[in-house]
Order: structure tokens, then C-alpha cells, then sequence
């Protein structure tokens, strides 16, 4: 199953750390292929149930992983429950001047902001979800073991309640925090979107997933799903894995078209 040590295994360093904004966690790492492009770019959001205790280092290793095949990553970092101003709003809102910044940069590092996709793992594919679901422009998205479903993770109290303390409250506390971030709730209609989720994930079920697809649709959305039978939670951002192959494809595929 999945192995957890891509937590602390150093990443190979970035092209360049750029700041979106003034707070010390308004950052990304920006990774760039060889030769002069345009290049697709990938903007990565990673999980950690949205606490300060988990940052963006542990997924440089994706982003290097795509890099080499000739796509430009943004991995973002941004203010999380712990960090002042974390949590909903301000967690949400780094997410969005983040992905608007790629467009501010563009220009200068020859990015093809046309040819984009939006990959989230764990929470980050809820922040990745409501992303699309409030800003028109994104058009591709990708949850990787996605929390996409946050009423359902509160009714589970997944890892002591982390949607609690993301949101401020329970969903009879803050109904419309609720309304305004979780993904199975918001409109995605011209968003495509793949969720990718291991069978053997036992930290966010792989029912998640599989629920949100159903629903979303119903609803006409364009949603896909992959499962993957012999994986773990850390495998979809592990390169070493088995399951990276799979991930990796999903995503080059959306880029192109």
C-alpha cells in the first residue's frame, strides 16, 4: 500500500519561488522543461486536511515528475488552519489570487494558459473543485484522493474533525461555509473533471469519490472516474508508485485536449 515517506523525502528544487501575495505562505514553486515552449501548465494544490502542520513540499516530487514531460507546474502554497488568516475564507481566497497570479507570469516564463489543469490531492481536490466551481475559467481539474464531499467528511469526523476546524464550525453552525465550499454542492457544468482514487485509501474513502461522480452525473456535469485497486492514499503523488503511470497519463491527456 501506499508509503507516506514521500512526506519527508527531500524534492528536487524549483526553477523559481515566486510570491502571489505578502503573507509568508503567498508562494509557489514554479517548475519549467527544458527548451522555450509555450508550455501546458499544471497548478498543484496539495492536501494535508487544510492544516499549517503540512506544506507544499512533499508534492515538488509530482511536479518534477511532470516537468520532465514537458509540462510547467505552479505547486501552490497558501494560508492554512493554524496560519493566520487560514482557514475559509482566506485559505479559499490564496487559492484563487494564486491560480490568477499563473496568468501575471505567463508572459514572462512563455506559460500556454490556455493549456491548463488543476490538480488537488486529499483537500487540496476540494480546493481544487471549488476553485472551478467559482471561477469560470477553469476548465480541467483533477482530484487525486479528493475530500470532495464535506459533509460527508464532517458526518465521518475525518481526521478529528479537520472540516470543522477548515470551516469554523459544523454545517448547522455555518451552513453557508458549507454552501460556498464543498464541491458536491457546487455547479461544475463546464468543468472537466477526473477523480482519481485508490481502493485502498484509509484516509479518505474511496466512496468519496465514487458518490461525487454519481451525483455530479446526474446532474449532466462532466465528471470521470478512475479507480485504482492496488494503491494507498500517498501513491497517486508518488512517482515511485505503481499508480503514478495511470495519474500521469490522466493528466497529460487532459492537457492536450
Amino acid at each position: 500500500m501506499s508509503k507516506d515517506d514521500i512526506l519527508t523525502l527531500p524534492s528536487p528544487p524549483a526553477d523559481a519561488r515566486l510570491r502571489y501575495g505578502t503573507d509568508p505562505n503567498q508562494f509557489g514553486d514554479l517548475r519549467l522543461p527544458k527548451g522555450k515552449g509555450p508550455f501546458p501548465v499544471v497548478m498543484n494544490i496539495h492536501g494535508g486536511y487544510w492544516r499549517a502542520k503540512y506544506d507544499l513540499a512533499h508534492e515538488g516530487h509530482l511536479c518534477a515528475a511532470l516537468t520532465a514531460k514537458g509540462v510547467a507546474t505552479w505547486n501552490l502554497e497558501y494560508r492554512r488552519v493554524g496560519n493566520e488568516g487560514g482557514g475559509w475564507p482566506g485559505t479559499f481566497e490564496d487559492i484563487g489570487n494564486g491560480y490568477r497570479f499563473i496568468s501575471q507570469i505567463a508572459n514572462r516564463h512563455n506559460l500556454d494558459t490556455g493549456r491548463m489543469v488543476v490538480v488537488g490531492h486529499s483537500a487540496g481536490g476540494q480546493l481544487a473543485l471549488c476553485l472551478a466551481g467559482h471561477q469560470a475559467s477553469v476548465k480541467r481539474v483533477v482530484s487525486l484522493a479528493g475530500v470532495v464531499d464535506l459533509q460527508r467528511a464532517w458526518e465521518l469526523h475525518l481526521s478529528n474533525n479537520a472540516v470543522v476546524e477548515f470551516l469554523g464550525g459544523n454545517p448547522s453552525d455555518v451552513p453557508e461555509h458549507y454552501h460556498e465550499a464543498d464541491p458536491m454542492r457546487l455547479n461544475l457544468q463546464k468543468t472537466v473533471q477526473w477523480l482519481i482514487h485508490s481502493l485502498g485509501d484509509d484516509v479518505v474513502p474511496a466512496n468519496f469519490s465514487r458518490a461525487y461522480v454519481e451525483q455530479k452525473k446526474a446532474r449532466g456535469e462532466d465528471v470521470h472516474l478512475l479507480e485504482i485497486a492496488t494503491a494507498g492514499h500517498f501513491d497517486l503523488i508518488d512517482p515511485r508508485s505503481s499508480a503514478w503511470p495511470k495519474v500521469e497519463q490522466t493528466i497529460v491527456h487532459l492537457l492536450q485536449t
